[in-house]
């Protein structure tokens, strides 16, 4: 089961009941945030989820609105007597730009590794989860990011059996791993079967609508996607500024067979967008607004045949 939480849905200034950006997953006790906009401490504890958990903080761009809520988090982050290193995954730039920001929460318990993606794409591994950084097309350097947790296949205790396989290798052997014991190798192969479907959410802000985002979409579970403007007639002001509007975020959605798509990052300008929802249903009738605080529960096709 994998844990979704959009904290902030709003583009450029907060508004009253509208965050700036950040979302929020938890998976098997790891929790990983993208983007930090300001109020996203505040998001966190009224969502009744905690900080201490954090492990992985991962950036779309530099702009304010997706960096200025990280000091105050690094504080309280920082006040949960928490040790254990904090990795940042953002830009090039990332290290001079937290470090800048830090002037004023210099002192904390716990140290920073910061990897900076200067590739088109890159994917960086770390507690159960494949993150996939993917450049898109703002008016600085930025990234979207798919979240993959892949299941493996499942365990044949009567092929282990058949096989002779000692007990004590089960366990290893059904997390991948190879086994050595009495002279003997035991291979995972030996006792699993196909792989089967994981999860997959990705997500994606600040940017024209380009083929490379729907085809890392591809197949999502979840695709959280900016919808900046609503208003048809501000389809020029959404190129001006390198941004997108609901349809074409629609457009992305539907091209990559996503099951489901959040917009978000609205404009302050943005009054009312639920009336825009029925034109962007027609394109992608699985749309729905994201707001601040909503939240998901993924789970696993068995999990789900199981209810």
């Amino acid at each position: 089961m994998l844990d979704v939480c959009l904290l902030g849905t709003g583009g450029m200034m907060p508004l009253p009941g509208r965050r700036l950006t950040a979302l929020m997953t938890r998976y098997n006790g790891s929790s990983l945030l993208i983007d930090c906009g300001e109020g996203t401490q505040v998001a966190i504890k009224e969502k009744g989820w905690t900080f201490k958990p954090i492990d992985a903080i991962c950036f779309t761009h530099y702009h304010a609105d997706h960096i200025s809520g990280l000091p105050g988090l690094l504080l309280t982050m920082g006040n949960t007597d928490r040790r254990e290193p904090l990795t940042m995954i953002g830009p090039k730039g990332l290290e001079r730009v937290v470090n800048s920001l830090r002037v004023i929460c210099p002192e904390l318990p716990f140290p920073i590794v910061f990897h900076e993606v200067t590739a088109p794409e890159e994917v960086i591994e770390m507690n159960g989860y494949k993150i996939t950084a993917f450049r898109v097309q703002h008016n600085i350097t930025c990234y979207g990011y798919s979240l993959e947790i892949s299941r493996k296949g499942k365990f044949d205790v009567e092929r282990a059996k058949a096989q002779e396989i000692p007990i004590k290798c089960w366990n290893p052997l059904q997390k991948g791993e190879t086994v050595t014991l009495d002279g003997k190798t035991y291979t995972p192969d030996m006792v699993l079967g196909p792989a089967r479907k994981g999860l997959k959410v990705t997500y994606c802000t600040d940017t024209r609508p380009i083929p490379s985002i729907s085809e890392h979409a591809k197949g999502s579970d979840l695709f959280i996607c900016e919808g900046m403007y609503g208003e048809p007639e501000k389809q020029a002001k959404a190129k001006e500024f390198k941004h997108m509007t609901f349809y074409e975020a629609a457009k992305l959605a539907k091209d990559a067979e996503a099951a489901e798509m959040w917009l978000t990052h609205f404009s302050p300008s943005l009054v009312g967008p639920q009336r825009y929802m029925d034109e962007v249903q027609k394109i992608f009738p699985a749309a729905e607004l994201g707001k601040d605080g909503r939240s998901v529960e993924l789970l696993f096709e068995e999990e789900t045949k199981n209810e």
